[in-house]
């Protein structure tokens, strides 16, 4: 795709690619305007709100577009996923793993219960959504979403069929759902040299193998306790390396920049103990890096590496630690500016429908506003933008 395309030019082909998956003309278009709702200046961005923004009396058109409407949301997903490779794809790419909570009341939306929202910092009556996210020199978007479901709600049938929640849809942890979602782009080929995530999913070892099975290089967060294997094949605990490790093995360097300005850590990288059973698996190395907190040296953070040798120098791996914030830059946009959060829908596809616009939103937002720099860029310096007339 041409970055420097026009806003016009770029919903254009947004719509030409999401125009089949839309049996009726008339949800094609109202589909086509939520989205564009999305993106308006309304004030929230809920079933009546956009339903006002729409011209419509009520909000009967939206809720059907969302719950009834004949349409296959995971199609959407899929064109969500490669307009944005085809928009920020890079072979430095990065993908993000991350979950946020949307707080309900009630407890007939789909997945709700009390449970642990990072978005709230507290256990709330709410709904969980894992979430992959595409991080590229260019800018980031997500890429996939999956809704939660706690065992409360799969080991309850009933409930769950009165929520639309498919029989066929059993537990899946969150590191579980990650992996689906990985899976998904990978083979869809996505150019991604990393993967990174917090300690939700990098201390699922299942998780972590099935990436090594797929020579997919990543940067994991870990637990201070996870039990690795040191300069012997004894387990030893995250924490415990970091205490031993000299004082000269740590060096001051930024994760990148953040709203208040660039982020410097001291940081420490040393090798782990594996077997490498071939030839092959011995140009890979596995590592523990490091984050200590400058004014508190006491808040530690741990990370398990997983890549070709020749790849890894702390700096790389500082920088692809540091790519795990996109994806909260990517929430508050997401939140903010696109009714990520705002939807009024109780029902498992109706959560999906809403949730996957609300991301094509946001993948579109990124991409004009990654066009409006690449113009600015061609401005030559100095140019005002006023051309002269005979009237001047």
């Amino acid at each position: 795709m041409n970055s420097g395309l026009s806003v016009s030019a770029l919903l254009d082909d947004l719509a030409d690619r999401l125009g089949p998956l839309f049996p009726r003309s008339e949800t094609r278009d109202r589909a086509l305007r939520y989205l564009q709702g999305l993106l308006s200046q309304c004030e929230r961005k809920n079933s009546w709100h956009l339903a006002e923004w729409l011209g419509d009396a009520t909000p009967d058109g939206v809720q059907y577009l969302l719950d009834r409407a004949r349409w296959d949301v995971d199609a959407a997903r899929d064109v969500l996923r490669q307009w944005v490779i085809d928009t920020l794809g890079s072979s430095e790419g990065v993908l993000v793993l991350d979950e946020t909570g949307f707080i309900k009341k009630g407890q007939y939306s789909a997945g709700v219960q009390r449970q642990y929202s990072g978005t709230a910092g507290r256990i709330e009556n709410s709904q969980i959504g894992v979430f992959l996210l595409y991080a590229g020199p260019t800018g980031h978007a997500f890429l996939d979403r999956a809704l939660y479901l706690p065992k409360s709600w799969t080991q309850d049938r009933e409930r769950c069929r009165r929520a639309g929640i498919p029989d066929d849809v059993e537990f899946a942890s969150k590191p579980e759902l990650a992996r689906r979602m990985l899976e998904r782009a990978m083979d869809q080929g996505i150019p991604a040299a990393w993967v990174t995530g917090d300690s939700v999913y990098g201390g699922n070892r299942s998780l972590r193998l099935w990436l090594e099975e797929r020579s997919q290089p990543f940067v994991l967060e870990v637990a201070c306790n996870e039990p690795l294997w040191w300069q012997s094949f004894q387990y030893t605990r995250a924490d415990d390396i970091a205490a031993a490790l000299p004082d000269d093995a740590w060096q001051t360097l930024s994760a990148g920049s953040g709203s208040k300005g660039e982020r410097w850590y001291d940081w420490a990288l040393t090798p782990l103990t594996r077997l490498q059973p071939t030839e092959e698996a011995r140009h890979w190395g596995h590592y523990l890096l490091i984050r200590r907190s400058l004014s508190t040296p006491d808040e530690l953070a741990y990370y398990v590496v997983h890549a070709p040798r020749d790849w890894v120098s702390i700096e790389t791996l500082v920088r692809v630690a540091g790519q795990r914030w996109k994806i909260e830059q990517g929430f508050q946009a997401a939140k903010g500016e696109c009714g990520l959060d705002e939807y009024e829908v109780r029902r498992w596809a109706s959560w999906h429908r809403h949730i996957t616009l609300s991301l094509l939103a946001h993948a579109l937002l990124v991409a004009i506003r990654q066009a409006s720099h690449q113009q600015k860029k061609l401005v030559p310096t100095g140019f005002s933008g006023h051309s002269p007339s005979s009237d001047d």
